[in-house]
């Protein structure tokens, strides 16, 4: 130890055994302090809908009628109470009523109810026991899905729900918790039903491999979802998020085996199209057909690389010796398999020849699309480097092709994340998403030229997703960022637009992040809305032009703070140009006391395929919890991040090393200029996955600033990590700049306290990410700590024990107890 530097406290295990416990339990001082978060409705009808809330002192059924604008008690709960009581024989209190499945009449008469499993109906004035009992009313009734976001709300009413398998394959039922987690649930075989017990409004989603079906909300009367193999938000809204049309289905009259084509007569007899396949160079997906049966594209295969990852098991449950486990696991500048498209006449039974040459050397060729007169095929080309894609049409009699639109970036097209497209044949349009405008926005071109016409959305923010659009009316439902000013640019707020140009038509203004429930008909819709420091608002407005009509529920923090929470507090401060404004959030413990100083630590993730700041409401946020072992806890969204501008997501752009670390730095130093109680001579910071390679880095180029790290996971070399994820971000082919950004390369430069955590089976970042940190910072004679996890996959470090040693190893390093 040099003179001059403070001793450090050393905590005892009965001390980080405390501190443990505070960050384990964090939230259990808050439960039920806010009402009505998560506010499940029922519509009845197109305008009305009704749902019970919980009061202060008991709960409260509540009728809204958007036609009329009126919101009020669904109906005299004590009246109720004396007749239910009469009806049942057993005393009913009016603030403790558990009722599902409310009818009404037209005039909002209360006339049906389900209590206790038992259904009533009003007859004559008086609540009457239904012939049979809840389950045999209504029973199987089919659920309609809901949107993919949406999650399970609370009750204590029992139910169930039916799932029919009537595909061919598998599928994965899941339950979907109050966060928007899933659990699994196991699989369905096909042709097989399952009768799953449920709550009343809890959600679940179904999954055939990668592909989602749908996700459901169950009711208070047995439900039944019948698995067609059809995604749900396709068949309910005529489009999928993608903005994908399928081509028409082969319908077996071509189709693929022992990797060529065979074409199968009206008489059964089977003829073969190809007989140059082979194993590593042929046909082996789905055939695309035209609508008249004139022509087929099919996709042969140049196989490329099948490289494994193979992980040891060291400890499992069910054996004594370690099992080997092998992942297929493509890597970064791995040969890839190419999808080329290949044109047939079906009449004359011969292949129509075709330049491959401008989709060549493609990460993918897909979303086929036929025109409906058959004579004309589109398909999108995405050339790896992720620099080139392009709409390209393939004339069926002769062949030729052409570049319908094409996006160019010196940079990166972020394809997983920002790519929509609709091709409309009928209006001669193609709606295009695109960053060419310097944000994320809605394109159209005309088909027959290219041409590029008004776009669909402009201006100064971003389009984040399309919802669905409107074939017949030309009208989009967006979600959007950065649309009102003076707001969070992450916010998410919903709007419509149009084909024909203008203004977009903005449905939701609170100051926070939105989620929509749309109403039967369309007409009206339920919005909510949070922040970080306000819980949920639930407001019943005009789907078509978002006017409010009526405040269902409003909350506010008062029990909370009451109860001794604290807000995360919202921050923001200019970026390294000095004007780009950054955006996060800082935590204090409970306990906090201004008078003290508190060492600060970074929860990071500057993954570019999102923003991470939370920005809806929760009781205790992750990293919050962490601010109990005695510190200042911050998030930041800096530069190379996503939901900005191009310009700030391209930082990113073969730089992963940046991280936004100078974003950063001064956003932390620009908070504790104003709060003296944070100290900036103990800085540390925390992260897993992209979240862990950013950490190490911090301690491998800004040592200067920050003196304390756990990694846990991380994707220190982006050669060895998977390729979609690295190839996106760094580019193809590989170049030198990989290497100068892999860890180990540095590790000659480590300073301050390291603790290193890694699954010894992570099947999403292959664990000789950290090892060869290992090995090189062992060759550079560093000081740190290292833990690998039994038996545990990618995430590893929150696992209970792992936590606990970063809860520990922070106490230490950053001597909390000062």
């Amino acid at each position: 130890m040099s003179l001059g530097q403070p001793l450090v406290s050393i905590p005892s295990p009965e001390a980080v055994d405390a501190a443990w416990k505070r960050v384990r339990e964090a939230e259990a001082p808050f439960a039920g302090k806010v009402l009505n978060d998560r506010l499940v409705v029922h519509w009845l009808d197109s305008s009305r809908l009704w749902y019970r809330a919980t009061r202060p002192d008991g709960v409260e059924y509540v009728l809204a009628n958007a036609a009329k604008g009126t919101r009020g008690p669904a109906f005299d709960h004590g009246k109720l109470a004396t007749l239910l009581s009469q009806a049942t024989g057993k005393p009913a209190d009016p603030a403790r009523l558990r009722l599902e499945g409310l009818e009404f009449s037209g005039n909002d008469q209360l006339m049906g109810l389900t209590l206790e499993g038992k259904r009533y109906t009003l007859t004559d004035g008086a609540w009457k026991q239904a012939v049979g009992n809840a389950s045999n009313k209504k029973a199987g009734e089919r659920l309609q899905p809901v949107p993919g976001r949406a999650r399970s709300g609370a009750s204590d009413a029992d139910t169930s729900i039916s799932f029919d398998n009537q595909t061919k394959e598998p599928v994965e039922i899941f339950w979907v918790d109050s966060e928007g987690g899933r659990k699994s649930y196991g699989k369905l075989a096909p042709g097989k039903v399952v009768e799953q017990h449920t709550f009343a409004s809890h959600v679940w989603s179904i999954r055939q491999g990668s592909r989602d079906l749908g996700s459901f909300r169950a009711t208070a009367l047995p439900g039944r979802v019948v698995i067609d193999g059809v995604p749900a938000p396709a068949r309910v809204g005529g489009n999928n998020a993608s903005g994908r049309r399928p081509a028409a289905p082969a319908d077996g009259k071509v189709f693929a085996r022992d990797h060529n084509l065979f074409l199968k007569g009206e008489d059964g007899t089977e003829k073969p199209l190809t007989t140059d396949g082979t194993a590593t160079d042929g046909y082996r997906g789905a055939v695309h057909v035209a609508p008249d049966g004139r022509h087929a594209i099919a996709m042969r295969t140049l196989a490329g690389d099948t490289r494994k990852l193979t992980l040891v098991e060291s400890s499992p449950r069910d054996q004594l010796q370690p099992r080997i486990l092998t992942v297929d696991y493509p890597k970064p500048g791995d040969a890839i398999n190419r999808d080329m498209p290949h044109l047939f006449n079906l009449q004359d039974q011969r292949e129509i020849p075709l330049d491959q040459t401008p989709w060549e050397n493609p990460w993918s060729n897909d979303r086929p699309q036929w025109s409906p007169d058959s004579t004309r095929f589109w398909f999108l080309h995405n050339r790896r480097g992720h620099q080139v894609l392009r709409l390209i049409e393939i004339e069926a009699a002769t062949g030729k092709s052409r570049r319908v639109v094409e996006e160019k970036s010196s940079t990166f097209i972020d394809y997983a994340h920002k790519t929509w497209l609709r091709i409309l044949p009928g209006k001669n349009r193609v709606v295009w998403m695109s960053e060419r405008s310097g944000n994320n926005h809605l394109h159209q071109f005309e088909i027959s030229t290219g041409k590029e016409l008004a776009p669909v959305t402009r201006g100064n923010w971003v389009v984040r997703e399309v919802e669905k659009m409107d074939e017949a009316t030309g009208v989009f439902r967006l979600k959007v960022g950065g649309i009102h000013a003076g707001q969070d640019p992450y916010h998410v707020h919903f709007a419509t637009a149009s084909l024909d140009g203008g203004e977009p038509t903005i449905l939701t203004d609170g100051d926070g992040t939105h989620e929509v429930e749309d109403g039967p008909g369309g007409q009206y819709m339920v919005a909510r809305h949070s922040r970080v420091d306000l819980p949920t608002r639930t407001e019943l407005r005009d789907a078509k032009t978002g006017k409010l009509v009526v405040v269902l529920e409003r909350n506010d923090t008062g029990a909370l703070q009451k109860a001794g929470w604290r807000a995360p507090e919202r921050f923001v401060s200019p970026a390294r140009d000095g004007k780009t404004p950054i955006f996060g959030v800082i935590y204090k413990p409970l306990n906090f006391d201004p008078a003290r100083k508190y060492p600060v630590i970074e929860y990071i993730y500057a993954g570019p395929q999102d923003a991470f700041v939370p920005k809806g409401f929760r009781l205790m946020h992750n990293a919050q919890r962490m601010a109990e072992i005695g510190a200042i806890v911050v998030q930041i969204d800096g530069m190379g991040t996503s939901r900005r501008s191009k310009a700030f997501h391209d930082v990113c752009s073969k730089n992963l090393a940046d991280a936004g670390f100078p974003d950063r730095k001064l956003w932390i130093r620009a908070a504790a200029a104003t709060r003296p109680y944070m100290d900036l001579g103990r800085v540390g910071i925390y992260g897993g996955s992209a979240g862990g390679q950013n950490a190490l880095r911090a301690l491998l180029s800004h040592s200067d600033f920050y003196h304390a790290a756990a990694a846990d996971c991380g994707c220190h070399d982006n050669r060895i990590d998977k390729i979609w994820w690295n190839e996106l971000w760094m580019g193809w082919p590989i170049g030198p700049h990989y290497e100068a950004q892999a860890a180990q390369t540095d590790a000659a430069r480590l300073k301050g306290k390291l603790l290193l955590t890694v699954g010894e089976v992570d099947r999403n970042v292959d664990p000789a990410c950290t090892l060869r940190v290992v090995k090189a910072l062992i060759e550079a004679g560093k000081t740190f700590e290292y833990l690998v996890l039994p038996g545990l996959g990618h995430g590893a470090g929150e696992s209970p024990f792992a936590a606990r040693e970063r809860v520990r190893f922070f106490m230490e390093s950053l001597d909390t107890a000062r």
